[in-house]
């Protein structure tokens, strides 16, 4: 059975800097061959599409974090990371790692991060 343990939320003050994990485990196939992404949902807000690392280790990322935010793997400790730095108020939200497959997709619990001075 898969699971995904994420790590890494808190409160922090604009400006700062913070790192989410997302450890996984239980996969049927190697960890590089998934599509890992991270998502936010900020209160009263639709869940938004934040970064992904595709299997050759490309890198997207959404306009509002883009230069700020670093997407990336551990493939043996199947881990994958959000480096998320210069942090704004817009970035308070529960953040979701997403790891998926062919024919499977999986999520974490959620961590909370929230910005504020």
């Amino acid at each position: 059975q898969v699971q995904l343990v994420e790590s890494g939320g808190g409160l922090v003050q604009p400006g700062e800097s913070l790192r989410l994990s997302c450890a996984g485990s239980g996969f049927r196939f190697r960890f590089s061959t998934y599509l890992m992404r991270w998502y936010r949902r900020a209160p009263g807000k639709e869940r938004e599409l934040v970064a992904s690392i595709f299997t050759a280790g490309g890198t997207t990322y959404a306009d509002s974090v883009k230069g700020r935010f670093t997407i990336s793997r551990d493939l043996a400790k199947s881990t994958v990371y959000l480096q998320m730095n210069s942090l704004i108020t817009d970035d308070t939200a529960v953040y979701y790692c997403n790891v998926q497959g062919v024919l499977s997709s999986y999520w974490g619990q959620g961590t909370q991060v929230t910005v504020s001075s």
